[in-house]
């Protein structure tokens, strides 16, 4: 990966989509220094989400493993590690710092989101000309308007005198924002490296063990038989508003190391909780919940952020945290994320495996265990939603997105469209019409009287950005308020005429009337398709709707088209508490690898002739260089035989279904 984006040092936006532990920090470090050194820009600062990632770019010997230049951060201007207020005219403010930074010959400044929209905003983005402006976790970023971060970097942009480097281990949003406008993401050129390739490339740490467990009860009677103390383990207990939460994280987090055996005292020096296990082993318990004693909390995160102990596997055993330790959190040694309550956003569960999934010496598995109050919906139905949600944590780790359906719309008696199954009955003029391409997994939808885009542009964003005005239709904070709390008073059509119509006029505001319009019919389109599609999956077997405690089951299906995909993950179903447990098959190279592929055949229309021949190409490919051709290589040709050798497969898997559905019926005959 970090040999991918090296490539693309020249480039001025440049966005790295990578897995946590990939190396994200790393390739920043030789990019931004060539930039230093050869681009001629004046210097770097590394944007970070919270202070605790700073650690990521600290100070890194890279010339004693044959690079050019070391990564030198001067104390001063590592902010995260500096006390003071984020907001600028304030005592000890880092805006302030930021500021002398500058001002400064010195070239690296590392710090975190909040301090760098303040000083943009105090300072202005003329005074980051010059400079290379490296975000971390990119998707915080967002192309609302009301996103600060986004509307900064896109004015940043429009001046076009920074380099940006992007880098996301999840390059969607758990409210499903766009992270870009298109016009912006235009503009960056992408190095993709997913899951798979990191995996395929590890020395150590080759699978990923994925499992659902369902309680009846209280969680933390049911914790000691999932959490092992023999494995390093992070423990995220649930949100207080969670189902599964008993309202007093104190008493949660006591009961958890009750759990792991009899409790010793406390190290006075790291703040770890020492607890001696039944088997004799003493176990060191960082607590990231009880916030009550604020100096054991510092001692307990400068011991955690400790670099001489960054090679220690015995430093620590397990981390209970609430909201900490997710994205950026650095222990190499963490084999099990336990996390306790269902997550419904798709991006804080990637990052959350992300803290298992970096590569050590005797780790060759990790383990990703969710668990969940017992969903009051059938066993067939969880299992189904179960399959889903592994499908999209598979495709997120390959970098898919997986949140939104796409529409094509066209006013009635347009003509069918190129590519689009209409059924048995095909297309029929003044008919209800609705066809699928199952290569690109739109929806193709007639609509009377609709309106026609006259510009191109409008044309581009009825195709490509409904999913985005959408989102921001939902997450509109009057279209909710009216929508949920007034609807006695609120006529549909103030929300879909008025607050739709605001959303298209602000986001695209050159365009013309006629446009703005046509866009708004389509998005509400889209609200209504999409919203009528969940109804009908939400129906249950019982022929109703689903019912209270089914937070998990409901939440998995706003991943509407991973259904789609006819991939079966789950290995196995065994008892659990008074409930049962879903595991799923190892999340290894292969597992990946046929995810991968059965996503291209739904998104790549290629013909059985070509298919063939581009599978013998793989295959030579493969015999000289000892690995296959890669979807998300930076070689078209390698992306090209890597799509030839999904669709041959499915073309095949196609003709040995219709085989023996023909050989079915001449026995039945």
């Amino acid at each position: 990966m970090q040999a991918r984006a090296y490539a693309k040092r020249g480039e001025q936006f440049l966005l790295i989509k990578s897995p946590p532990a990939s190396g994200k920090s790393r390739a920043l470090m030789f990019i931004a220094l060539d930039k230093l050194n050869n681009q001629g820009l004046r210097q770097v600062i590394v944007v970070v989400p919270e202070r605790s990632i700073g650690s990521s770019f600290a100070n890194e010997p890279l010339t004693k493993f044959g690079f050019y230049w070391d990564w030198q951060v001067q104390p001063q201007w590592n902010l995260c590690n500096a006390p003071g207020a984020d907001e600028p005219r304030v005592a000890h403010s880092k805006v302030a710092a930021v500021a002398a930074f500058l001002a400064s010959d010195d070239q690296v400044l590392v710090c975190t989101h909040a301090t760098f929209r303040f000083a943009v905003d105090e300072l202005g983005i003329e005074a980051f000309d010059g400079r290379l402006i490296a975000i971390d976790e990119f998707h915080h970023v967002s192309s609302n308007p009301d996103n600060k971060l986004g509307s900064q970097l896109g004015a940043l942009m429009a001046r076009d005198k920074v380099h940006v480097v992007a880098m996301t281990g999840s390059y969607f949003r758990g409210d499903s924002e766009a992270v870009l406008a298109p016009a912006d993401e235009a503009r960056f050129e992408t190095v993709a490296y997913t899951y798979y390739d990191q995996l395929n490339g590890y020395q150590h740490l080759k699978a990923l063990d994925i499992g659902y467990y369902f309680y009846s009860g209280r969680y933390v009677d049911a914790v000691g038989r999932v959490l092992d103390p023999a494995l390093k383990t992070i423990v995220h207990i649930p949100n207080v508003n969670a189902r599964e939460s008993l309202q007093d994280k104190e008493r949660e987090v006591n009961e958890i190391m009750a759990a792991l055996g009899e409790w010793q005292g406390v190290d006075e020096v790291t703040g770890f909780h020492c607890i001696r296990a039944a088997d004799g082993r003493m176990l060191k318990v960082a607590d990231l919940v009880d916030d009550s004693d604020l100096a054991r909390r510092s001692r307990v995160l400068a011991a955690l952020k400790n670099p001489a102990q960054k090679h220690n596997r015995e430093h620590v055993d397990i981390i209970i945290a609430l909201g900490m330790a997710k994205e950026g959190f650095d222990w190499i040694w963490c084999e099990h994320a336990l996390t306790i309550g269902y997550r419904s956003s798709l991006t804080e569960i990637v990052q959350i495996i992300g803290r298992a999934t970096r590569d050590a010496p005797g780790k060759a598995r990790a383990r990703f265990t969710n668990l969940i109050a017992e969903p009051a919906a059938q066993q067939g139905q969880v299992v189904g939603a179960v399959n889903d949600m592994l499908k999209a944590i598979a495709a997120s780790l390959l970098m898919e997105q997986v949140l939104s359906p796409r529409y094509a719309f066209t006013p009635k008696n347009s003509g069918a469209q190129d590519g689009f199954d209409y059924g048995e009955s095909g297309y029929r003029e003044d008919g209800q019409n609705v066809g699928v391409n199952r290569q690109s997994g739109q929806i193709h939808v007639e609509i009377g009287g609709l309106a026609r885009p006259a510009s191109a542009e409008a044309e581009r964003i009825c195709h490509e950005d409904l999913n985005e005005l959408v989102a921001s239709f939902f997450q509109d904070r009057v279209a909710l308020e009216r929508g949920l709390f007034d609807t006695e008073n609120t006529l549909p059509e103030e929300l879909t005429c008025l607050r739709m119509g605001k959303i298209v006029r602000e986001r695209y505001p050159t365009l013309s009337a006629q446009d703005q319009e046509a866009i708004r019919q389509r998005a509400v389109a889209a609200i209504n398709l999409t919203q009528q599609a969940r109804k009908m999956l939400g129906e249950g077997e019982a022929g109703g709707a689903s019912v209270g405690g089914s937070a998990f089951v409901d939440g998995v299906r706003r991943f509407v088209h991973v259904r789609e995909l006819e991939v079966d993950l789950i290995d196995r179903i065994n008892p659990f508490d008074t409930a049962y447990a879903v595991l799923a098959l190892a999340m290894d190279a292969n597992t990946l690898r046929q995810v991968q592929e059965s996503i291209a055949g739904k998104k790549i229309a290629i013909d059985e002739e070509e298919a063939r021949e581009l599978a013998l190409r793989a295959l030579q490919f493969k015999n000289e260089r000892g690995y296959a051709p890669r979807q998300h290589s930076p070689d078209p040709w390698e992306q090209r035989m890597a799509e030839g050798v999904a669709a041959f497969a499915r073309h095949r898997a196609k003709a040995k279904a219709a085989q023996a559905a023909q050989q079915a019926q001449q026995g039945a005959v």
